[in-house]
């Protein structure tokens, strides 16, 4: 199996979030606190520390908001995106003019503390279907203006990604069926306003609506709210269709892929990926992922 290369994030995508971070903080006066109780000439040192297990995801935004704050302060990464984290492991350590050291702290830690709680879940999800063919993937239910850095924590995490908007890949859902008149209709309608390079996938809520869609030949059926068996008969019905052996069926690329979404959560995901669909959607992994407790500690002495 081909190994699969780690994400990365565009170093102006990283700098655009965090500047507006550091500016929605410091509001109109910056730091009063720092200001009021802490000498200019003062210097701090500190470590930034895990304070339960997950997947660490943010690093490069933590140092961003030490380095925007102030390019004096030094940046001393202990681990890179993507590694497992312990209770107690350092993830960096951080000096410089304490003021501005504090100052930078909440915004680092929050883009720390968010994205490494959605890699972390997305880990445990993906753990749960390991000994499967699926993915489980997120979603476009994020957080207003951090989508990318969360599509780009769940694939730390071990996910991956659905479309990242509205202009990357046509799905058509079962209110884009009701306005067109049917799915094979609005299958058509898709296949002929789409470029070659876009993906065509569509939501049916019954095997009914399957056998029209496998017919009408998109890349990707989303099978929606479909338990367990159902989904394993709607594979079936896939296999049929393919005319592929299970064997060549299990990894063709070329035959239409089918997503499972709906009710998806710790207790039934295993279901769900061992009914044989290709991919597991999910909005929890953004959406509902607790944050990794990570906290940053002044070392005294």
């Amino acid at each position: 199996m081909t190994a699969v290369l780690p994400p990365s994030l565009p170093h102006l995508m990283v700098e655009d979030a965090v500047r507006a971070a550091l500016l929605e903080d410091l509001g109109r006066a910056g730091d009063i606190t720092s200001q009021a109780t802490i000498a200019p000439h003062l210097t701090a040192t500190c470590v930034m520390n895990a304070r339960e297990e997950g997947v660490v995801a943010g690093m490069p935004l933590a140092q961003t908001a030490f380095r925007l704050i102030d390019p004096g302060i030094a940046f001393e990464p202990m681990v890179s995106d993507g590694d497992r984290l312990k209770p107690g492991m350092a993830l960096a350590r951080i000096s410089g003019p304490a003021r501005n050291v504090l100052s930078a702290e909440r915004v680092a830690l929050n883009f720390l503390m968010h994205l490494s709680g959605v890699a972390t879940y997305t880990a445990k999800f993906a753990a749960e279907i390991a000994h499967t063919r699926a993915r489980i993937t997120c979603t476009r239910k994020t957080l207003p203006g951090l989508r990318a850095l969360e599509k780009y924590a769940v694939r730390l995490g071990g996910g991956s990604s659905h479309r990242y908007g509205l202009d990357d890949a046509i799905l058509i859902k079962d209110n884009h069926i009701a306005v067109c008149g049917g799915v094979a209709q609005a299958i058509a309608a898709a296949r002929a306003y789409a470029g070659h390079l876009v993906k065509v996938e569509v939501e049916v809520d019954t095997l009914e609506q399957l056998t029209e869609a496998l017919a009408a030949g998109p890349d990707v059926v989303l099978l929606d709210n479909m338990g367990p068996e159902t989904l394993a008969r709607a594979v079936a019905m896939n296999l049929a269709h393919s005319g592929l052996s299970p064997d060549a069926y299990a990894s063709s690329k070329t035959r239409v892929q089918l997503e499972a979404s709906g009710n998806v959560n710790f207790s039934t995901v295993r279901a769900i990926a061992e009914s044989g669909v290709d991919f597991i959607s999910t909005s929890k992994i953004t959406m509902a992922a607790p944050t990794l407790d990570i906290g940053l500690d002044i070392e005294i002495g």
